[in-house]
């Protein structure tokens, strides 16, 4: 798993090897929820193979904020980050394997790492990376209709579209599966 990351960390073999083993393989069915709402996110998790969900529960609804694939990480972070109870759920929507670390030994790789720009600015990348991703789908849900929200999932994000059950990412685009079925359907007929 963590071979093809190797070339990209300006690390000695044995600081490598010491990060790498702080990690833990795990092989986890669909629906396993990895983190729940209100608890205190302690895990940080790596996909080697899968799919998951970040939602949150809104009255009795739930939405889809965001999902995860193969060589993404995933927690909930504002929850990691700050110690709080996690406002999300995290949860597998294909049989996933995974690696986690957790929270302690991320903080001492960040403590002994903070010193290598280069290994400081790929993490600050990495986090304002997610960051935008929230951005960009909060305007979209602003300045966009459902149906250029759709397109655009098509456009940028067609793993989506091909991997996770239509009532997922109708969630994610806020609407019902039902509405959904009409904005494919009216876009099938304009072709």
């Amino acid at each position: 798993m963590f071979s093809q990351f190797r070339n990209k960390f300006p690390l000695t073999d044995e600081k490598w090897n010491e990060y790498t083993s702080y990690f833990n393989r795990i092989e986890v069915p669909v629906k396993t929820v990895l983190i729940q709402e209100g608890e205190v996110s302690k895990k940080l998790f790596i996909i080697e193979k899968g799919c998951i969900r970040v939602w949150f529960n809104n009255n009795g609804k739930d939405l889809t904020s965001q999902f995860f694939f193969e060589n993404q990480s995933v927690a909930s972070i504002e929850s990691f980050i700050k110690k709080f109870p996690s406002p999300v759920v995290v949860e597998t929507i294909e049989p996933s394997v995974l690696w986690w670390i957790h929270k302690k030994d991320v903080d001492t790789i960040l403590e002994e790492i903070k010193e290598i720009p280069e290994l400081r600015d790929r993490l600050i990348n990495m986090l304002f990376q997610r960051t935008f991703d929230y951005m960009k789908h909060f305007f979209s849900f602003i300045k966009d209709s459902p149906a250029q929200r759709y397109l655009s999932l098509i456009e940028e994000r067609p793993q989506i579209i091909q991997r996770v059950p239509q009532h997922y990412f109708a969630s994610y685009l806020g609407v019902s599966t039902v509405h959904l079925s009409r904005i494919k359907s009216k876009l099938a007929h304009k072709k």
